[in-house]
């Protein structure tokens, strides 16, 4: 087989920038390790960034988001027992949208086959080879068959744990890391969410968030050790936390019980590698960067690398030469370490650290107290919350 671009990976990174590519009349093809049953049904978070948002509209994949998205003008921050809000669309006139990625994902495979695109899933032993020269192939097999695609470039959107980063020659990329000394234990429940829009809260006893995933499911997460053991934690023991934590000054807790759908235990780091190309091979979402999900930026920044990327192999394909497919690491790498510098304070804003220094709390609740009370502060928050712009390339 033998395509322009062949795309390592079908989670959002990957579809999302195949669409962009068909719509610019580019030819790729998808290659995706695990089966198309997998992939749309595997839960994941989506709050979705208002150029999220409009890059799905403006190329035809957004009419369900728009019918069962739930948009939020605002979001609550609660610390020292009372709720403050943060009107992102008052101060930015931009808003953001609860969708789940996998909801994306779907509205993205059902355009990809729409149109006849190559897709194909429950692909194996899938190998990157000359990355370093102008005819890159991708080695894999399918049905039983071991295959050869031919491409002039391949994008590498398999993520954190593909095989595209570990492809490239040992000491050719710089990786920049934090493990966080916490994790989120997460709970999904058939109940009410607790309010219409997002409550991050800072307490004593760590952070909690109550969220949703539509106005029956709701989503909550508390701060737990990294090696919780998630047997430890019966359902009374969540809800009676959860209602600790996010408790006004007179004891009343806005969570709504409800049977426990899902749970588990979510790792926090934060990942970065520069550059995010070699030779023919870019790297895109997952596969570049990892970050917190305390600022909500993960499928942002991968729909964001895409835009970048599929702009400059348009320019490329339309006879412009590689000028934008050169700058694309670093054009991309600009908005994602803004991005890190958001999640990195989020996360040390609301979190308690280990040892629960009474000094650090105190500092925590001023700057809280701050960034709610000040225009300039709740701007800056909602400036990034609801995304910066795209970087220029």
């Amino acid at each position: 087989m033998r395509t322009q671009v062949g795309i390592v990976g079908a989670g959002p990174a990957g579809l999302l920038l195949a669409h962009l590519l068909h719509r610019a009349g580019i030819e790729s093809v998808i290659l995706e390790a695990k089966s198309r049953p997998y992939v749309e049904e595997r839960i994941r978070a989506g709050l979705l960034e208002q150029g999220t948002v409009d890059i799905l509209t403006g190329t035809g994949v957004g009419d369900r988001l728009h019918r069962e998205g739930l948009p939020h003008e605002g979001i609550e921050l609660r610390f020292d027992g009372q709720g403050h809000r943060i009107p992102l669309t008052g101060l930015t006139g931009k808003r953001v949208t609860i969708y789940g990625q996998q909801e994306v994902v779907k509205d993205l495979i059902a355009a990809r086959l729409s149109h006849g695109g190559p897709l194909l899933f429950e692909v194996e032993a899938v190998e990157v080879h000359e990355l370093d020269s102008d005819y890159p192939r991708i080695t894999y097999r399918h049905e039983g068959r071991d295959q050869v695609l031919h491409c002039d470039v391949i994008a590498g959107c398999d993520g954190f744990h593909g095989v595209c980063r570990e492809a490239i020659p040992e000491g050719v990329l710089r990786a920049y890391e934090r493990v966080y000394p916490f994790a989120w234990l997460g709970i999904l429940a058939a109940a009410p969410p607790a309010s219409h829009e997002l409550i991050y809260a800072r307490h004593e006893r760590g952070f909690a968030l109550a969220t949703m995933r539509s106005n029956t499911l709701a989503r909550h997460y508390i701060q737990c050790r990294p090696d919780e053991d998630i047997g430890e934690w019966p359902d009374d023991r969540i809800w009676a936390e959860l209602h600790a934590r996010m408790a006004d000054r007179d004891g009343r807790s806005p969570i709504n019980e409800g049977p426990v759908l899902q749970k588990g235990v979510t790792a926090m780091r934060s990942f970065v590698v520069e550059p995010m190309r070699f030779g023919r091979l870019f790297l895109a979402g997952d596969a570049a960067h990892i970050v917190p999900p305390t600022g909500a930026k993960g499928m942002n920044l991968a729909v964001a690398d895409v835009i970048v990327l599929a702009r400059a192999l348009e320019a490329f394909y339309r006879g412009k030469g590689m000028a934008l497919l050169d700058a694309y690491s670093r054009t991309a790498l600009r908005r994602i370490w803004k991005a890190q510098r958001f999640s990195w304070w989020m996360t040390g804003l609301l979190h308690r650290f280990d040892g629960g220094d009474p000094f650090e709390h105190k500092v925590q609740l001023a700057e809280l107290d701050y960034v709610c009370s000040s225009d300039a502060g709740s701007r800056t928050l909602a400036e990034n919350y609801v995304g910066l712009p795209l970087e220029p390339g």
